[in-house]
């Protein structure tokens, strides 16, 4: 009797990945690790790479979108600002979810956390409330949309500076220069910790060594997961030792991180890349 054949595989959920493989970023290679993650991810998905700029037209072929190393939105604002309103307008699943409240809003998330009394470096947007911060000898004074460290000024004198640079309300945050010991970044998929690494040394901030948590580390970065309340995707808490020992938070990534996978050892990027499958099968139903 002949055999009969079985029942057609499920066509494959696709995925239209998003990266600047080409983007120059300082001490980092941003190409290198989404050509290593996609290679992992073919194995579950039918996917192909884009630029960023290329997103919001091939969004139609595509079962969802994960936008991960496309470089800092600020450089393609207009079509990020349209391919994030045609999203969420059709309901296109995109990977990391777009109700992210943290560095996928802009900066200003820095000054909520900074009212709610939230471990942060403290973060105000108006000269009338200088007075709020510390005093100390130099300032940092950065654009509210900013990224990569694009922007930044010190200044001894914030108040100067912002009248000077005649920004609307709200278009720079100023902080006090902090002295840290050191910066660390606490890396998440959905609500799992994966892996910290941090640069010992502060003035070569990309030179990252794998960073063994404290319980205590692990709540301070925990504390801003559950703050920003996404059911999926890829966070990275990045934190700074302050000079009294206490951690303080720098930013919360949450559109595009760089996960600095190269950095770490082969079985914690194996797990990293279990979850991260796990997470989009999960967040595609």
């Amino acid at each position: 009797m002949p055999q009969l054949p079985g029942p057609a595989p499920a066509p494959a959920t696709t995925l239209l990945y998003v990266t600047d493989l080409a983007y120059p970023a300082r001490g980092r290679r941003y190409g290198d690790e989404d050509i290593f993650l996609t290679s992992r991810l073919r194995g579950e998905f039918a996917l192909a790479l884009c630029h960023p700029l290329d997103a919001q037209a091939l969004l139609p072929g595509f079962d969802a979108v994960i936008v991960r190393n496309s470089g800092p939105v600020l450089h393609h604002q207009e079509a990020y600002d349209a391919f994030r309103a045609h999203a969420l307008a059709t309901g296109a699943r995109v990977y990391n979810p777009l109700t992210g409240r943290a560095d996928m809003a802009g900066k200003g998330y820095l000054l909520d956390l900074t009212k709610a009394g939230y471990p942060v470096i403290p973060t105000v947007d108006a000269a009338a409330d200088l007075h709020l911060l510390p005093q100390v000898a130099e300032y940092a004074v950065k654009p509210a949309q900013g990224a990569d460290s694009i922007g930044l000024v010190f200044t001894a004198d914030p108040a100067a500076h912002l009248a000077e640079a005649q920004a609307a309300p709200g278009a720079l945050l100023v902080q006090p220069r902090i002295d840290f010991a050191y910066e660390v970044s606490f890396y998440f998929v959905d609500d799992a910790f994966q892996y910290a690494l941090y640069a010992p040394d502060p003035d070569r901030r990309w030179e990252l060594v794998p960073y063994e948590p404290t319980p205590a580390d692990l709540g301070f970065a925990r504390a801003f997961i559950g703050w920003n309340t996404l059911s999926h995707g890829i966070q990275r808490v990045d934190a700074c030792r302050a000079p009294g020992g206490e951690l303080l938070l720098v930013e919360l990534e949450d559109l595009n991180p760089y996960l600095s996978l190269d950095l770490v050892p082969e079985p914690v990027r194996d797990a990293f890349v279990t979850a991260l499958t796990g997470s989009l099968r999960s967040f595609l139903g």
